[in-house]
């Protein structure tokens, strides 16, 4: 079924509860991002989106880790996924405040991704 038909049914696609876009610029290994509240008010996948990546070095993938942020105890980690410049998803996530981390990347020291969506 193509997504006119599904609107032809009544059936709307999934819309992220909210999204962010921005960039990665000559991070580091261990780099974390900025947070965002994922209210956990619709069934989307938390997703990270990297296009237009390279490091000072000869790039292959990047492995990113998501976080859920706890207050006054360890942070939750949620997975970790091997990002070719693609995307990376989570699934659906409890509702709380959620960031990612640059855990490792192949070729150099610094990681670069021109853009960056986020969704939740």
């Amino acid at each position: 079924m193509g997504g006119a038909t599904l609107l032809a049914l009544g059936v709307a696609p999934a819309q992220a509860e909210g999204s962010r876009t921005s960039y990665i610029g000559g991070w580091e290994r261990g780099h974390e991002s900025n947070r965002w509240y994922d209210g956990n008010a619709d069934s989307t996948s938390s997703i990270v989106s990297l296009s237009t990546c390279y490091t000072d070095s000869s790039f292959n993938s990047a492995t990113l880790n998501l976080y859920q942020d706890i207050s006054w105890n360890p942070d939750r980690n949620v997975g970790s996924r091997v990002n070719y410049c693609g995307l990376s998803s989570w699934g659906r996530v409890s509702a709380g405040s959620y960031y990612f981390k640059l855990s490792d990347f192949s070729g150099g020291s610094r990681f670069t991704a021109e853009n960056v969506y986020i969704a939740w």
